[in-house]
């Protein structure tokens, strides 16, 4: 079985967000980095 993971920066917003939200949808896990931890986090919840 493989297990793909997507490692997205800027994930907090714009591209990287659209991104992470695709990847994820797609089964993937998805590890995110940004620099606003904050609002890393918002999009970690979703």
């Amino acid at each position: 079985m493989s297990e793909y993971v997507a490692l997205i920066t800027g994930a907090a917003s714009g591209i990287g967000l659209a991104c992470a939200e695709r990847f994820a949808a797609d089964g993937y896990r998805v590890v995110l980095v940004d620099l606003p931890g904050s609002a890393g986090e918002a999009v970690a919840e979703r």
